[in-house]
């Protein structure tokens, strides 16, 4: 993974570098005291970096210096798509809600173990279930954080997502191993593949991501500690012509669009 900076993005703004310093300390990321709103500034750092987090006054968001073009990544549950998603997205007949196995009142507890940005498990979360979230990498969790800290803020949000999703950092292997949380009816994957979907969003995060974090090297891993853990049922999203995570075939698999959701049960 990439030992990238963190900017307050007007160094001028006493308050705004205050909290990017303190937010470099709780994720240990280096801050960089230097304007980025600066012309001269922003050259020099292309130079060194490729990616940075850059806090601005309404959110922290990830930013590749060398192709600006590409636009910010940072997570945003009210975010229209999300709302469209949740609201006239297929609700409880979505593909993501039969696989987890959300069916009338059952409501599984889900352990995301892969969280990334969360959408997956912020639609979850709104269907009703209660998710834990575990995110490896600093940079992301630093970015769901601050989703997360913000959507308690929102009027739409913040009467029932602060008691629906919590976050956990740290390498999901040894957390999945070592779970000291409520125990999980279903336990989610979503490990990082390589995308080929034409959608510009999904090229920009996929990009950003792949520089960021590598190749997903320990994802087959993952599946047995899951299967462990798991009171009810693992959940595999992948890519429709992916192999099995770890080449094992699933009880089930629940196809959607371009993508399908492996479902082993633990309980049979």
């Amino acid at each position: 993974m990439l030992n990238l900076p963190i900017f307050a993005y007007d160094s001028s703004d006493t308050e705004i570098v205050a909290r990017a310093q303190k937010l470099a300390k709780k994720w240990d990321i280096p801050f960089q005291p230097m304007n980025l709103a600066s012309a001269e500034i922003k050259s020099e750092m292309q130079q060194t970096h490729n990616l940075a987090l850059v806090l601005t006054p309404t959110q922290l968001e990830l930013r590749s210096l060398q192709e600006p073009k590409l636009g910010a990544v940072f997570v945003d549950f009210a975010s229209d798509a999300l709302s469209y998603r949740t609201g006239k997205g297929g609700g409880k007949k979505e593909s993501i809600a039969k696989a987890i196995g959300i069916k009338g009142q059952t409501l599984p507890r889900v352990l995301d173990a892969t969280a990334g940005l969360g959408r997956d498990a912020f639609v979850l979360a709104r269907l009703g279930c209660k998710v834990d979230m575990i995110e490896r990498s600093n940079v992301v969790a630093a970015l769901l954080a601050d989703g997360l800290a913000r959507a308690e803020k929102d009027e739409s949000l913040k009467y029932w997502l602060p008691n629906s999703m919590n976050l956990y950092h740290g390498p999901s292997l040894d957390l999945l191993k070592d779970w000291q949380g409520e125990q999980a009816d279903v336990v989610y994957l979503d490990p990082m593949f390589p995308h080929r979907k034409k959608s510009a969003m999904v090229k920009k995060e996929m990009r950003l991501f792949q520089q960021l974090l590598g190749p997903d090297e320990d994802a087959d891993a993952l599946l047995e500690p899951a299967l462990a853990l798991a009171k009810h049922r693992v959940v595999v999203k992948r890519p429709d012509t992916a192999p099995c995570l770890n080449n094992c075939e699933p009880n089930m698999a629940i196809q959607g669009k371009k993508l399908r959701f492996d479902v082993y049960f633990t309980n049979l």
